[in-house]
């Protein structure tokens, strides 16, 4: 297992690449039933997970200690690939309970966008973009922006304190 890896640097958020054991990123890799050559199929082999923004945003991959699931294991999609495909794929998270999945056909709109479950509203978001164009907004974006009033002044040193698949509960609830 190669030691995790932080990119970017000048405007871009910071970015934690989690490593991943070999057969854990194989497993994954066959249950999706993507190529490496894909942005998806190289993150399930190649990394654990995704951390984002010092861990704000949580990119599923192949699974590793600090982000226990997997893009395969958190979409029912270990053992052997599905016959039918899915209405959605959840391909990652942030620490406020918003999800983020490929609709499959199951949520409003283009088949492949990428949506948001905004956990303040209770609805999925159609962000407009695929995969690829979501990997890109999340590593060059600007998630400030995006999540707005849902931070709060020490969000960083706290988030620091979670493990990958930790997240906050909210009372009253955001919604």
């Amino acid at each position: 297992m190669a030691p995790r890896q932080e990119v970017g640097r000048g405007g871009e958020e910071p970015v934690d690449i989690l490593p991943v054991a070999r057969a854990d990123g194989e497993r994954t890799l066959y249950g999706l039933q993507v190529t490496t050559r894909s942005p998806m199929g190289a993150i399930a082999l190649e990394s654990g997970g995704i951390l984002v923004d010092r861990g704000w945003l949580r990119i599923l991959g192949g699974g590793c200690e600090r982000m226990t699931w997997s893009l395969a294991s958190w979409n029912g999609l270990e053992g052997k690939p599905r016959d039918q495909p899915l209405a959605l794929l959840v391909v990652g998270y942030d620490v406020v309970g918003g999800f983020f999945a490929i609709n499959g056909g199951g949520l409003p709109g283009p088949p492949g966008n990428v949506h948001y479950f905004a956990p303040d509203r209770l609805d999925w978001e159609d962000m407009g973009i695929g995969y690829s164009s979501f990997i890109q907004w999340a590593f060059a974006g600007d998630l400030e922006r995006f999540y707005g009033a849902q931070r709060w002044k020490a969000w960083q040193k706290d988030v620091a304190a979670l493990r990958g698949d930790e997240g906050f509960s909210f009372f009253p609830p955001l919604w």
